[in-house]
């Protein structure tokens, strides 16, 4: 018994650590912000960006292990609140990256920042589904999935968004080009427009 019970425990970590993979390393809002950062200002600034994401799925992951999974997935109008706050957020920032002019205004690397990207995972259906997804498959105790879940959450998403970003800072001395780097706003506002409304849609 004990044997069975250990083996699922591994066979549930490992299902956990390929969701998290694919959906960490899949295109998404995410993975654009980081790599815009990046591709803007080099690896480092896209740290910070990076820091929300990850910390912002811990407790999103936290939330879903003490039982609001539950409430997430009995409430379709609680899914919906949470897919158009998501779409708002990505598309004023897509709008922000579509009228951005080299020089002028706020640079869109100071809208990434820790405690934004921190609180957008609330409002990112796929940051929910992934939580509530793991939360729901876990056969441990709160404190061990915790741990050992969180663990999966961090050092997975870290990694890929790192990966990200190094793909966004390859860019860095081509953006040096005001119309290159006018064509890559457009198309990453663009890209987190249609985010937007794929996460309505899907909602």
């Amino acid at each position: 018994m004990f044997t069975q019970t250990l083996t699922l425990m591994e066979t549930n970590a490992i299902g956990i650590a390929g969701m998290v993979a694919l959906a960490a390393l899949t295109p998404g809002p995410n993975n654009l912000i980081v790599m815009v950062a990046a591709a803007r200002a080099g690896c480092a600034a896209a740290l910070p960006a990076i820091a929300g994401v990850v910390l912002g799925s811990l407790l999103l992951l936290t939330v879903a292990l003490a039982g609001v999974n539950v409430l997430f997935a009995e409430h379709t109008s609680l899914r919906t609140l949470v897919a158009v706050g998501g779409s708002v957020y990505l598309g004023g920032l897509g709008a922000r990256l579509l009228v951005a002019r080299p020089g002028r205004g706020r640079s869109i690397n100071e809208a990434p920042v820790l405690s934004r990207l921190l609180l957008f995972q609330f409002l990112n259906p796929k940051s929910w589904v992934l939580a509530v997804t793991a939360a729901a498959v876990t056969k441990m105790g709160f404190l061990r999935a915790i741990i050992e879940i969180g663990a999966l959450f961090v050092l997975i998403p870290t990694a890929c968004l790192l990966l990200w970003s190094s793909l966004g800072a390859l860019l860095t001395s081509q953006l040096s080009d005001e119309r290159v780097r006018r064509r890559f706003d457009q198309t990453m506002g663009l890209l987190l427009i249609g985010s937007a409304f794929l996460m309505l849609r899907s909602s």
